[in-house]
């Protein structure tokens, strides 16, 4: 379910004394089987999966401007659709870093190639002994590849 993070924290408020609160984030641009692997592995961390899911503004900052391929409206309803995922939650930001001091997860999750100490939110969770989970990704899976594939035939075909 997209929301808002007003009302996010609301919601959390009564989940959390019985339900342990996961957070990740990402663009999740063309959503992909390495994707939804990677959330149903984070969901099985918690009882809520929250997504920090990168705007269309973030992601041209981060990725350039060709991309988001998929806008963020969109990219919201997909995730949302799963059900490993309970919240999705757009931010703008360059980092979730704003998200993570005011959610305070109990678990962060990132991907497997992002090393101890270079993760966003790492030195918040030490403040109240959240923890780090690292989820290995999908092998050969990803929005790179799929783009850099869907170029490659088309320049077949022309």
């Amino acid at each position: 379910m997209l929301t808002t993070l007003k009302k996010l924290l609301s919601k959390l408020k009564s989940l959390r004394k019985k339900k342990r609160v996961v957070f990740t984030n990402g663009c999740f641009d063309i959503l992909h089987a390495g994707h939804v692997r990677y959330l149903k592995k984070a969901k099985a961390l918690g009882h809520i999966l929250v997504v920090g899911l990168n705007s269309d503004s973030s992601i041209k900052k981060i990725k350039g401007e060709t991309r988001p391929i998929v806008k963020q409206k969109d990219r919201a309803e997909v995730l949302s659709a799963l059900t490993s995922v309970d919240y999705v939650i757009i931010f703008n930001d360059p980092t979730p870093i704003k998200l993570i001091e005011a959610i305070k997860p109990d678990v962060l999750v990132k991907g497997a190639d992002w090393k101890r100490g270079s993760i966003v939110g790492e030195d918040v969770l030490k403040t109240y002994k959240g923890k780090i989970a690292r989820i290995k990704l999908a092998k050969g899976r990803s929005t790179t590849d799929i783009v850099g594939k869907i170029l490659k035939m088309h320049k077949k075909v022309i």
